[in-house]
């Protein structure tokens, strides 16, 4: 019975808003965007469980650096697929896609600051050698 009462928990906006440390703003903007559907008690929205975890995929999506279009996908995957076998097979390629990507930057990245070191070295040997 926990159980059923979890499944009906509603949320406010400010409680999202709270508990993500988002702002109501960033909320509505996922729902302007429909990757959240809130429901309505007159002009007030109403989250529930799904939503709030709706969100938890989203948020993490962008901190993954996923676009919304990529993240919109999968989680109409979600709906669509109970099996959420097209849902995980969306999301491997999706997530080997990006870690392609995060490899490929990392190694940008060294190799910039490979050079940016060489470059100190230089600076600091030549203010060294005008100085002694």
């Amino acid at each position: 019975m926990a159980e059923q009462r979890d499944q009906n928990e509603l949320y406010a906006i400010t409680e999202l808003a709270k508990e993500f440390d988002i702002s109501t703003r960033t909320i509505r903007f996922y729902e302007s965007k429909g990757l959240l559907k809130p429901d309505r008690v007159g002009t007030t929205r109403v989250f529930r469980r799904r939503d709030r975890t709706r969100l938890l995929l989203i948020l993490r999506g962008k901190r993954l650096g996923f676009s919304l279009k990529e993240i919109s996908e999968y989680l109409e995957l979600y709906d669509a697929d109970r099996t959420k076998t097209a849902q995980t097979q969306h999301l491997l390629n999706r997530v080997n896609s990006r870690l392609k990507q995060l490899n490929e930057q990392r190694k940008d990245l060294d190799n910039a600051i490979g050079e940016l070191e060489g470059m100190r070295e230089y600076a600091l040997d030549q203010l060294n050698q005008k100085s002694a």
